[in-house]
């Protein structure tokens, strides 16, 4: 089958192993697949990932190998494997992007053995397999990963209405933070990012207030609006120096949730949040109930989220769209659709 290949760090388009459903699994054909935030550092720091992932205790891939990533999808069932019953051929799923090994789980589109949607087909294990509901374009259906992201994170914060929320990034992951922020009753939300595409977004999202933070700090806005209520920031942009200026802006027994992925070794001072008594809670992922959860609200219009979606690309695409989605004015969600070639 056609996919786009990380090989040796580069991304190329080639022809790879078709995938064959085991017990308890079925075989899709890619529908749409949104390019990650974390697809984009993988390819940028590579040794750091594979490293971060055995410091960890996970498995990581072989750096020689080849690689099909691609986690963000929406997929039609061809094919059943034994034992599956809650899926038919035919039926527009998304899936939570992980199969269960004799060796352990294995994450879709981060495993050699298991290409993700930057390939024509791909493999999924039925369980976690979900029905695009009636009515719901199944590009919009792609988005359910990262917006799952989102409420997992405003879930694992424990933030709840009378509290008030900054959210520092408005790319994919922030985007989804602010929506689960909204759904949750909570206000004012202040959004900040030097992109005013992003920002526009963000306030299409639910946020109440978006700031450029070189014009005016998020903290700032914050004051501005509210400056009472319990803050919760939400630092969804991943790069160095991100979470010890969060700590360092953040007021006395302020909580910060990381939802962003920073792959390089980082530094904080843990003296200033001693002094300010801050909590800090890293997120990953979301849980079964958060990602049907979250495809429900997309299916009734509760989350909006085709105006995330910038841009379609083929296969032979994908290279292209990773250079361009390093220019936050241009893009928010590209997506791949290998039926455009």
């Amino acid at each position: 089958m056609r996919a786009c290949v990380l090989r040796n760090r580069q991304l190329v388009i080639d022809d790879v192993a078709e995938p064959a459903p085991g017990p308890g699994q079925v075989l899709v054909e890619t529908i749409a697949c949104g390019i990650c935030g974390s697809d984009l550092h993988l390819v940028q720091h590579w040794d750091l990932v594979i490293e971060s992932a055995r410091a960890a205790g996970r498995s990581a891939f072989d750096a020689a190998g080849d690689l099909v990533m691609g986690h963000e999808f929406s997929a039609r069932v061809l094919e059943l494997g034994p034992g599956v019953d809650n899926v038919q051929p035919g039926d527009a799923v998304v899936a939570m992007p992980v199969v269960l090994t004799p060796e352990g789980p294995a994450r879709v589109g981060y495993s050699p053995g298991y290409p993700g949607g930057y390939g024509e087909r791909m493999v999924l294990l039925a369980p976690v397999c979900f029905k695009v509901p009636d009515g719901l374009d199944p590009r919009h259906a792609a988005l359910t990963e990262p917006m799952a992201v989102g409420a997992h994170a405003v879930a694992k914060s424990g933030i709840r209405p009378g509290d008030a929320a900054v959210v520092l990034g408005c790319g994919p992951i922030g985007l989804a933070t602010i929506g689960a922020l909204r759904i949750a009753g909570i206000e004012p939300v202040v959004a900040a990012d030097f992109s005013p595409a992003r920002r526009k977004l963000a306030l299409h999202m639910g946020a109440h207030e978006a700031v450029d933070p070189e014009a005016e700090p998020a903290i700032d806005a914050w004051q501005r609006l509210d400056g009472q209520r319990p803050l919760v920031i939400f630092e969804c942009v991943g790069v160095k120096g991100m979470l010890a200026g969060a700590m360092a802006a953040a007021p006395q027994n302020a909580r910060i949730a990381v939802a962003g992925v920073c792959l390089e070794p980082d530094t904080i001072q843990p003296l200033v949040g001693v002094n300010k008594e801050l909590t800090v809670q890293f997120c990953l992922g979301y849980t079964p109930e958060e990602f049907s959860g979250t495809l429900q609200r997309i299916a009734s219009g509760e989350l909006d989220v085709a105006p995330l979606i910038t841009g379609e690309v083929g296969i032979a695409g994908v290279p292209a769209a990773f250079e361009a989605l390093r220019n936050p004015d241009e893009h928010a969600k590209i997506l791949v659709e290998p039926a455009l070639g």
